[in-house]
């Protein structure tokens, strides 16, 4: 105690502590990770709709669709990947209960919610509406984290 203050007076959350060792490695793995992980959806964005406009005449369920979407079906894929390790490096690092559950959900809406809805876009429109609504979800998540993550270092 300083005077009659408490030591921890001014912060809002005495147990944010810094991390160190592996757990501050882990932690700042997460936090880069993460802000890669928004950049490839930016990305993705992007290669979604060069892929919807490089169709012109072609039909989605043809030659031409598949070719045209593949580089915005290996982002999704690399995302999932990524989703992925956010995830274990969450686990190591221990940012907190909120994070480690929204770092799994997001390994599920990426790597399974996204290729089902996908997949059920061929044969009903609707799906492939929710795949985009759910590509803004996870990208929502992800920088909610991210920005959770830089609160955190400061």
């Amino acid at each position: 105690m300083i005077g009659n203050e408490p030591a921890t007076a001014g912060h809002e959350n005495v147990s944010a502590r810094p991390f160190t060792g592996l757990r501050g490695a882990a932690f700042r793995g997460y936090r880069w990770l993460l802000l890669g992980f928004l950049l490839l959806g930016v990305a993705q964005i992007f290669l979604a709709g060069l892929g919807v406009f490089r169709l012109q005449d072609q039909t989605l369920g043809g030659a031409g669709g598949d070719t045209a979407f593949a580089p915005h079906r290996t982002v999704g894929f690399t995302l999932g990947g990524v989703a992925l390790l956010i995830l274990v490096l969450a686990l190591i690092a221990r940012p907190g209960a909120r994070a480690i559950i929204l770092s799994a959900v997001l390994v599920l809406l990426t790597s399974l919610a996204q290729s089902l809805l996908a997949g059920l876009a061929g044969d009903h429109a609707v799906y492939g509406g929710l795949h985009a609504f759910d590509g803004l979800l996870i990208l929502g998540i992800a920088a909610y984290l991210y920005a959770r993550s830089r609160q955190r270092e400061s």
